[in-house]
C-alpha cells in the first residue's frame, strides 16, 4: 500500500482499537487468542485500506475482525461454530422482552459474563455488538452480512437464552443461601441449648453447693 495511505488508517482504523478487541475477546473467549486475532485483523485492514469507501470505519473494521475470529474459530475449534441456525425458531422466541430486558439490566456482571459466554457465538455476537459496542440493526447486519430481520431474531434468541441461563443461576444461588441460613439458624438453636443446659448445671451445682453449706 502506498506510504501516502498511512495516515488514513491510523485515522480511520485504531481509534476503533478497542471495539475490535473486544469483540475479539468475546467471540474468542480467551484475552490471548483475542490478541493474536485483532493483530491479524488489523493486517488485513492495513493491506485493503486502499479499498475502502464507505464512511464508517468502525462498521468496516470490525466486519474484519468478525470475519478473522470465524476463520480462528474454524481452524481451532470448529465445533463452536458448526450449530444450526433454524430461523423459524429462533423467530418465534421474539415475544415481549420487557420482562427479559429487565432480568439483563439488574443481572450481576459476573453471571452475565458467564451466561453469555455459554452463547453460541451467532447469538453472542449479535449481542455484543448491540449492547456493548453500540451498533445500529443495519450496522451489525453490515457486519455480519446478514438480514436486519436475522439480526432481530438472534438478538430476540440470546436475550432469551441469557435469562433462562440467569434465572437458573439465581435460582440456584437463592436455593444455597436459605440453605445456608437454614444450616446457620440450626447452629444457633443448638448453641442456645447447649447454654441454657450448662446453666441450667451450674445453677444445680450452685444449689447443691449452697445446701453443703447450710448443713454444717
Amino acid at each position: 500500500m502506498p506510504e501516502n495511505q498511512m495516515p488514513n488508517f491510523e485515522e480511520l482504523v485504531l481509534p476503533h482499537l478497542d471495539a475490535a478487541y473486544n469483540l475479539a475477546r468475546w467471540l474468542t473467549r480467551n484475552t490471548q487468542d483475542a490478541d493474536d486475532v485483532v493483530q491479524e485483523a488489523y493486517l488485513r485492514a492495513f493491506r485493503f485500506i486502499g479499498g475502502f469507501r464507505g464512511r464508517d470505519a468502525r462498521t468496516w473494521l470490525l466486519k474484519i475482525v468478525r470475519n478473522t475470529c470465524y476463520t480462528w474459530l474454524h481452524q481451532n475449534r470448529a465445533q463452536q461454530v458448526t450449530d444450526p441456525f433454524d430461523e423459524q425458531v429462533h423467530t418465534e422466541a421474539a415475544e415481549s422482552q420487557d420482562p427479559e430486558k429487565l432480568l439483563l439490566r439488574k443481572a450481576e456482571g459476573q453471571l452475565l459474563n458467564q451466561a453469555l459466554e455459554e452463547l453460541p457465538t451467532d447469538f453472542r455476537e449479535v449481542f455484543v455488538l448491540l449492547e456493548f459496542e453500540g451498533l445500529s440493526y443495519k450496522e451489525i447486519a453490515e457486519v455480519l452480512g446478514i438480514p436486519i430481520g436475522t439480526v432481530m431474531s438472534r438478538l430476540a434468541r440470546a436475550r432469551h437464552r441469557l435469562c433462562e441461563s440467569l434465572s437458573s443461576d439465581l435460582s440456584n444461588g437463592n436455593a444455597r443461601e436459605g440453605k445456608s441460613t437454614n444450616r446457620s439458624h440450626r447452629r444457633d438453636l443448638q448453641t442456645e441449648q447447649e447454654s441454657q443446659s450448662i446453666n441450667k448445671r451450674l445453677s444445680e451445682s450452685e444449689f447443691t453447693n449452697e445446701g453443703a453449706d447450710l448443713s454444717k
